[in-house]
């Protein structure tokens, strides 16, 4: 029989109507403030997944029997706020089927939209930026503001993990949340400030949202506004394994593919990574 291929991830063979993850893409970077490109990274990052075996050894889970569909990207307009609305619409039409998004990114903006969507009880957020301003650059929504959003739609949970980056203003307003610095994780190490993540979680509906840059930009340079002192991908993948049995609703964002693949390659092994801890989960209750 001869097969074709085609652009969407890899492994994902079931239709929508049978599968419990949904795979789409937002190629999104309108509100780009320094290198743009990010909207290459859902293309980068279904690329890179053709490179990995299915099997993950770690979970003793095997992606091929799973069951997973890619709807492709949404073709969205250029006006944040219409893009924002778009999100929204396909993430709360996932949300209703009582099934997994899973968001390739695109910058940050998109993740307002999705979370809007889904509405946790805890916003979960890995980013070297605190993304706290009110307004950037003439809009509301933009990918400086993410989390600004997230709190004005009434999430009162929110963790942000790996910051390095914001305005005076900002780490003010984010030490009233729950706020783990990378230099924080790098004194302390992933593994305790895990548990306290997973205390502080208990057994809320958490939206995780990981941004290409909370790891060391000097490891994976394919982002839209690097940052050095980040965090390394194994501390990200300890978060994710740990995390996944309460999260609903997932998005990796912001890869700029403007590397040698090492950011779309890392971004397509923590997807992975979080629909096999989450599929191993589910399956032991």
């Amino acid at each position: 029989m001869i097969h074709f291929t085609n652009n969407l991830f890899a492994g994902c063979n079931s239709d929508y109507k049978s599968s419990r993850y949904v795979i789409f893409g937002v190629p999104y970077d309108a509100t780009t403030t320094f290198r743009p490109g990010t909207r290459e990274g859902p293309r980068a990052i279904r690329q890179v997944s053709y490179n990995f075996e299915t099997y993950m050894p770690s979970h003793d889970i095997d992606l091929a029997d799973l069951t997973i569909t890619d709807l492709g990207d949404i073709d969205t307009g250029v006006l944040p706020d219409d893009m924002v609305n778009d999100v929204f619409e396909v993430a709360g039409s996932i949300i209703r089927d009582d099934k997994v998004p899973v968001m390739l990114g695109g910058e940050h903006t998109i993740t307002a939209g999705a979370v809007r969507a889904v509405m946790p009880d805890c916003y979960l957020v890995c980013d070297a930026h605190l993304d706290l301003r009110d307004e950037f650059r003439g809009t509301k929504n933009n990918h400086g503001c993410t989390t600004h959003r997230v709190i004005d739609d009434g999430i009162k949970d929110i963790i942000i993990v790996g910051a390095r980056s914001g305005t005076r203003e900002q780490f003010d307003l984010a030490r009233s949340l729950s706020l783990f610095t990378s230099d924080e994780i790098k004194k302390r190490g992933m593994e305790q400030v895990t548990k306290d993540i997973l205390d502080a979680i208990g057994k809320k509906r958490v939206y995780l949202s990981i941004d290409a840059d909370v790891i060391d930009c000097c490891l994976t340079p394919g982002v839209g506004t690097p940052e050095p002192f980040g965090l390394a991908p194994q501390d990200i993948r300890v978060l994710i394994n740990a995390v996944a049995p309460r999260v609903v609703s997932f998005d990796y964002v912001e890869v700029s593919p403007s590397d040698n693949g090492q950011t779309a390659t890392v971004a397509t092994q923590m997807v992975r990574e979080f629909i096999a801890a989450h599929a191993k989960f589910s399956r032991k209750n």
